[in-house]
């Protein structure tokens, strides 16, 4: 008689022990990933030019010195630095054949964002762009109503999303974050392409306050190769701005609307309200909903024993940032840029 066993003379096997996580960059984003990674019992580690004893102190994380130690010491990196510097560690990480989890945008341009599409099939890795939106409920459920026919053929898209900008300086620096339409808009770029496909040109107009440079709107109309058209509008306001995103769909069979304003689902009294007011920013109020953060970590790392696909995979980050990169080349023409 013969039996299975995790364990060999090596000792035990991979799938006895917990996925090992290194984190790289320990600003604010990567406290939004940490929930992901403690529900799948991770064992975590990070690396940051600043604030990494400090990251370790709250998540249990035990810190490295230098990236090349953290990539020995670990299965799966989570790339949570600024923008600038995600090339260079995603591309550190397939070196080191490591599986890949990257903040949006993958990279501040399309051809590096494509280059990292090529680096990570030439070391058979996985490159998980993490698009975050897809995986709020409310967009979820948008895209299963219009796979499955519920608003008809799709005509016109509209979503806007509007907050302050982030409080870490580099954010307000166009060169270093693509400005308000590659950090933020993005996510709705992303969204009218999960749900209208491919687009076939590219139009933009931006207004940036006089008094404060900080505080902007930009409008993005992308004209998709199916005839629908989608418009996407989003805002910087002054400190304090309150988070709210809304979308409306319209087909000929029917139009879905929401709005996150208009349709909080709960009430809050004044001292939840105190509660959520002292909150990173990143992420409105979800306590009563599945954290969209952890559901992408989750799935990522599903996806990673099983082999299956995820909802957004590397093709999308790269078309988001193509697309956002389109956008940010009809502010500077003021021309309608083909795609």
């Amino acid at each position: 008689m013969t039996t299975s066993s995790t364990t060999d003379a090596a000792g035990p096997s991979q799938a006895a022990r917990p996925l090992r996580v290194g984190i790289v960059g320990t600003g604010g984003i990567s406290r939004a990933h940490l929930p992901g990674w403690k529900e799948l019992g991770a064992e975590l580690h990070c690396f940051s030019l600043s604030g990494a004893e400090e990251f370790a102190a709250e998540s249990g994380a035990r810190v490295h010195g230098t990236l090349d130690e953290l990539l020995g010491a670990v299965d799966v990196v989570d790339v949570c630095t600024p923008t600038p510097a995600h090339p260079e560690v995603v591309r550190a990480a397939l070196d080191a054949e490591k599986d890949v989890v990257c903040e949006k945008p993958l990279a501040l341009t399309a051809e590096e964002s494509r280059d990292l599409a090529e680096h990570a099939e030439r070391a058979g890795r996985r490159l998980f762009p993490a698009h975050v939106v897809r995986y709020f409920p409310q967009y979820a459920a948008a895209k299963r109503a219009v796979d499955t026919g519920a608003v008809g053929e799709l005509a016109v898209l509209r979503f806007e999303r509007t907050g302050s900008l982030p409080d870490r300086s580099w954010y307000g620096d166009d060169e270093l974050s693509g400005g308000i339409v590659m950090d933020q808009m993005i996510h709705d770029i992303d969204q009218a392409l999960w749900m209208a496909g491919p687009v076939s040109s590219v139009y933009a107009q931006q207004s940036i306050a006089g008094s404060d440079t900080t505080v902007r709107t930009a409008h993005v109309v992308l004209t998709h190769r199916s005839g629908a058209i989608s418009h996407c509008r989003g805002f910087w306001g002054p400190a304090g701005t309150q988070f709210r995103y809304t979308f409306e769909l319209a087909g000929d069979g029917g139009l879905l609307q929401y709005d996150s304003a208009g349709d909080p689902g709960i009430v809050f009294d004044e001292v939840a309200s105190a509660r959520q007011s002292s909150g990173d920013g990143f992420l409105p109020d979800v306590s009563t909903l599945r954290d969209p953060y952890a559901a992408e970590i989750v799935e990522f790392a599903a996806a990673l024993r099983t082999g299956a696909p995820t909802r957004v995979d590397t093709a999308d980050g790269v078309l988001a940032v193509e697309v956002s990169r389109a956008a940010l080349e009809s502010l500077r023409t003021g021309r309608s840029i083909a795609c």
